[in-house]
């Protein structure tokens, strides 16, 4: 038992594991670590301690989101953000809008379109060029597999119905192969590097935009899914390391480095060197409140089954009526299997843990056999390797999950029934392969280690609202995307599952150990909540709200009524 604790969190219930139902309990902080429950963090009030009331609300392991973008994140929403609009004509209005105000931008970029509100999935350069005729104009879509440009992107990148598809993505054209404002995967790339470098401030204001952001939903860490030059977006981990080192970044934060599918293995030294030129200066900072890291490779796999770009072990059910051949693909592997298996085996050998994008069944596969041979010629390691998204698993392939202790980065808001999932999927894949869709339960019921993200700004960055989905397999109900009918409910999972997942399993994928758990001993990342979701209806989960986050002890957000505040360095 410690004495004199510099808090005491009382007056509320306490989440302590995915096994048991929260319960009433005080937790008692001392210089950045929990050193006493229940009676004895009572009994460790002193005369200088703070308590706080959690005033009948829970306290439960700080949030830590296992796959986010938070700089693209920032910079989207300091730019032309679309993400509040749901219809052609509010995209359309919304782009209007932002380019008057802007008279002074040689480009106009931003994004959060979604593709269901169009025929297709495809919106027209036709459309932009009536709003935005003289400037080019480059969107991404919610999910950032796509992108809506205007003919005057188009004519600047020599984008025509001569140019080829790249071998990693798609120019969607009309009938008569004229290109119509809608680029796939790497096909974005033949606009977005000409999109201006954003500026180092810029880039800074970005990081701490987003950082408030997840600090109010309670995220007190982060995996940020993409470091690296990729893109119109640059290499981030200066901006890390500099808001490290002038104490602005308060979270724990590992950065997955991009694997480059253009190159090969001769990149795997350039990330090693730049593995420890990043530990160094971190190590120099040990005395600021957060930190960064960068000992994961981020290697994207496949796209998305909306555009035909995930990699699918059986043909889409549909093919192409854009005038192209008619013919019936399986989608694209960015990385030839056995490219992947070679990159993956020198990677782990290399101590580098591996962070997959997946989404159908046959790009889950490649990355699981690329992990299997990397166990088969290094040994078990202990490096953590994960594959996020999931999307499409082969049942034949669950039970690998923990046969090869590979975690299942899941982001569960995804697991539900809306416009998306109805129009562009399901005719895609067919009834069969939509009852294999985000199989987290099944996961976990075999074995697996699961952990949790939002993949912000795909989708929000509130941990709630995914964790209502979790549970429940559907949109709250006053979702306007709401569909009463749950997504394969058999794969839903507990609430203390899903809390668990969200903070113990991003916190183990973040090689944490010491973090995500309430008992003494663990580092006091934390998060306060209004009310015990377990003690109310499954369909209320999404009602909650954060009342204030806590890092290492150290209070960084407060809500009240009115006011919103974060402590140091952030806005």
């Amino acid at each position: 038992m410690t004495s004199n604790a510099d808090t005491v969190f009382v007056e509320g219930t306490v989440f302590r594991s995915a096994l048991l139902a929260p319960r009433p309990g005080a937790v008692a902080v001392t210089a950045g670590r929990i050193t006493a429950l229940d009676d004895d963090a009572l009994a460790s009030i002193g005369p200088d301690t703070e308590l706080v009331d959690l005033d009948g609300g829970l306290l439960l392991p700080g949030f830590v989101d296992a796959h986010v973008h938070p700089v693209e994140a920032g910079l989207e929403q300091l730019a032309c953000d679309l993400s509040a609009e749901r219809t052609p004509a509010g995209y359309l209005a919304a782009i209007s809008a932002y380019a008057a105000a802007h008279p002074e931008r040689r480009w106009i970029v931003g994004g959060g379109w979604q593709q269901a509100a169009f025929p297709g999935g495809t919106p027209l350069a036709a459309d932009l060029d009536r709003i935005v005729p003289d400037r080019p104009v480059f969107l991404q879509n919610r999910d950032h597999h796509g992108a809506w440009v205007n003919s005057t992107a188009l004519h600047l990148a020599g984008i025509d119905s001569t140019t080829p598809d790249p071998v990693d993505g798609r120019i969607e054209r009309g009938v008569d192969g004229t290109p119509n404002g809608s680029l796939h995967e790497g096909a974005r790339a033949l606009v977005s590097k000409l999109v201006p470098v954003d500026t180092t401030a810029e880039v800074a204001a970005a990081l701490l935009a987003a950082q408030h952001t997840l600090h109010s939903f309670g995220v007190t860490g982060w995996q940020d899914a993409i470091v690296g030059d990729y893109g119109s977006h640059t290499d981030t981990s200066p901006t890390y390391l500099a808001a490290v080192e002038d104490g602005t970044l308060t979270s724990t934060v590992v950065g997955a480095l991009w694997w480059d599918r253009e190159r090969g293995l001769e990149q795997i030294d350039e990330l090693i060197a730049r593995r420890a030129t990043i530990a160094e200066r971190q190590a120099a900072t040990v005395d600021r409140p957060g930190s960064f890291t960068a000992g994961t490779i981020k290697i994207m796999q496949d796209g998305i089954p909306e555009n035909r770009t995930a990699a699918m072990i059986d043909p889409y059910l549909r093919t192409c009526d854009c005038g192209e051949a008619a013919v019936q693909d399986r989608g694209i592997s960015f990385i030839d299997p056995a490219a992947l298996t070679e990159a993956v085996v020198r990677l782990d050998a290399a101590g580098f843990q591996l962070h997959f994008h997946a989404i159908g069944d046959r790009a889950v596969r490649e990355c699981l056999d690329a992990l299997e041979a990397a166990r088969a010629r290094n040994g078990v390691s202990t490096n953590r390797h994960h594959i996020a998204h999931v999307q499409i698993v082969h049942p034949d392939d669950l039970p690998r999950f923990a046969e090869l202790d590979v975690a299942m980065n899941i982001q569960a808001l995804w697991a539900t029934w809306e416009p998306q999932m109805l129009e562009l999927n399901l005719p895609l894949l067919g009834d069969e392969r939509a009852g294999w869709q985000y199989p987290f339960g099944g996961a976990l019921r075999l074995g697996a280690m699961l952990g949790a993200g939002s993949d912000w700004p795909v989708t929000t960055p509130d941990p709630w609202e995914a964790l209502h989905v979790a549970v429940n397999r559907t949109l709250p109900a006053d979702d306007p995307d709401h569909s009463p009918v749950p997504l394969n409910p058999g794969q839903a999972l507990t609430l203390g599952q899903a809390v668990a997942a969200y903070t113990d399993g991003s916190n183990r994928i973040n090689h944490r150990d010491d973090a995500g758990r309430i008992e003494v001993g663990a580092i006091a990342d934390l998060v306060v909540v209004d009310r015990d979701p377990f003690a109310r209806p499954a369909d209320q989960i999404v009602s909650t709200r954060t009342v204030s986050t806590w890092i290492a002890g150290r209070r960084v957000f407060t809500s009240t009524t009115n006011t919103t505040s974060i402590e140091q360095g952030t806005p």
